[in-house]
């Protein structure tokens, strides 16, 4: 049998992480700020605890899987929060900004004298279910080394890019370059449409040449069809793009082409599309669109129920 963990943030990302771990025999620990997401996780044999504080408590190491930076810091820092129990190790596979990373690593270690990695992860649900993520591993490499084993369990790769912060500058890469290829996805998508080019047939049509990709086959259906489950949303998309802008901006990175990205997802949200599907962009290029439509109403309280903004691609 392997050890205890924690786990906080129980989600679309962090629930199939959780099962993963107790299919693999450890005995994990959940709490959710929705406390019915982490119930659900006591038929798969999770223990619910009623706070952060509680799912830390003396663990082999605890896991985050949050939806932003207030969230991290509440759940690590708050009343009953993280900092207060014994323990060594924290994972944090949210997508936070560097800067808030390292601050909150050094609070942590002076604090409550436990060791943070930040392990953003790339991959998106089936990846989590599958077991198949990629982790982007930032911290010391002892502290990755000892936390490698629990996130073997639904990762196939894990990288360690460096130290502390380094896990999220990585995480801010991959995601410029999936904002920009969704933003372009959606783009051609309309401009197939406008031209009397049925749409749907592009992923089929371009197969096999330059423009293939797991987000043109995943994606081009989403847009042009209906949804049968989130993958992650516009608003939770724009986050992470504007912390790469402000990136960017600090190093004295120009990055045109993402400038234009992040103009179509802060339209997207003037929209209201901040809680719809991510593949909801091609609204942007595509005023208008009904056909085929896949379109969620923000206002469904089905999908906001079911959606973790905490998961993107």
């Amino acid at each position: 049998m392997s050890g205890i963990v924690g786990f906080c943030g129980t989600g679309l990302m962090g629930a199939p992480m959780v099962r993963r771990l107790l299919a693999a025999g450890y005995r994990v620990r959940v709490w959710n700020r929705s406390p019915e997401k982490a119930r659900a996780l006591q038929a798969y044999g999770a223990t619910m605890v009623e706070s952060p504080q509680a799912a830390a408590h003396n663990v082999e190491a605890v896991f985050l899987c949050l939806t932003d930076e207030a969230a991290v810091e509440a759940t690590v820092f708050g009343d009953k929060g993280i900092q207060n129990a014994p323990g060594s190790w924290l994972v944090d596979h949210s997508s936070i900004s560097p800067v808030a990373t390292r601050e909150f690593a050094a609070r942590l270690a002076r604090d409550g004298g436990r060791l943070w990695v930040d392990a953003p992860v790339s991959g998106g649900v089936a990846g989590a279910t599958a077991g198949t993520l990629s982790i982007m591993a930032g911290g010391s490499a002892p502290a990755v080394r000892a936390t490698t084993a629990c996130m073997q369990t639904y990762a196939s790769r894990i990288t360690h890019v460096g130290d502390t912060g380094a896990g999220q500058i990585a995480k801010l890469c991959n995601q410029t370059i999936v904002a920009s290829t969704i933003n372009a996805i959606a783009e051609a998508v309309a401009l197939a449409q406008k031209n009397g080019v049925e749409a749907s047939i592009l992923n089929t049509a371009l197969a096999g040449g330059w423009a293939d990709s797991v987000l043109l086959q995943t994606f081009v259906p989403r847009m042009t069809g209906p949804i049968d489950r989130p993958l992650g949303t516009v608003s939770t998309m724009l986050k992470d793009v504007e912390n790469v802008a402000t990136l960017a901006e600090k190093s004295g990175v120009s990055l045109r082409g993402l400038d234009a990205v992040l103009a179509s997802f802060r339209e997207a949200a003037s929209q209201g599309l901040g809680c719809a599907d991510l593949s909801e962009i091609v609204r942007v290029a595509w005023p208008g669109k009904t056909e085929g439509s896949s379109m969620q109403s923000p206002n469904d309280a089905h999908f906001l129920a079911t959606n973790d903004p905490g998961a993107t691609p």
